[in-house]
């Protein structure tokens, strides 16, 4: 894909979980991305990925590396954001089934199941089709959540289709932040994140 003529600077929350995997997805689609571990670094983001890991360790760390309140004030003031898994959870302004005094950095007016689908030994793949996009996407679902409920101003980009899950959302969007229950940095589809830096050139 060539360089946008614009090319945005996207920054990947490293502090813990897949964080490579997203960097590598973004440079093959041509933005600048890089790493984000400090203030001065999300100070250069133009958008923010939030990779899977784990969402309670992932808010402790913010909070070592004194980027808990930073992040907070650059998603309220409209930075384009995608959370995926447990940046899912990282985003929604409520938690089901979440630890005691678990934080979110909020953003999304939507309610996640945490591990909705189970543990490690329940994760799956399959095929889900996403808004937006004109074939289905290969789904990786890890210990991954779902949402329970969205609020008026969230658009719900995809639903699990078929199964015992069947209709959970998986994907949704409100304004310039989206987020994904499943993890799209696995394989050579970059559709998804290619959604997220149109979103990010149209901010």
């Amino acid at each position: 894909m060539p360089v946008p003529a614009s090319t945005p600077a996207i920054g990947v929350l490293a502090v813990q979980g897949d964080v490579r995997e997203h960097v590598k997805v973004l440079t093959r689609l041509g933005v600048d991305a890089f790493t984000v571990r400090r203030p001065a670094e999300l100070d250069r983001c133009d958008g923010l990925v939030l990779p899977g890991g784990e969402s309670t360790t992932m808010a402790k760390l913010a909070r070592t590396f004194e980027l808990f309140d930073p992040l907070v004030e650059r998603i309220r003031g409209g930075l384009p954001t995608f959370g995926t898994c447990a940046g899912m959870i990282m985003l929604a302004d409520r938690i089901e089934d979440g630890i005691a005094g678990q934080e979110t950095l909020g953003g999304l007016d939507i309610t996640v199941r945490r591990n909705a689908f189970g543990r490690q030994v329940d994760s799956f793949e399959g095929d889900i089709d996403v808004a937006g996009l004109d074939d289905p996407v290969h789904a990786v679902f890890i210990r991954a959540p779902w949402v329970e409920e969205v609020g008026p101003a969230v658009d719900v980009l995809a639903t699990v289709p078929e199964g015992p899950a069947a209709g959970r959302i998986v994907a949704v969007r409100q304004g310039s932040v989206m987020a994904t229950s499943f993890h799209p940095e696995v394989g050579d589809d970059d559709r998804v994140h290619r959604y997220f830096v149109d979103l990010v050139q149209q901010s």
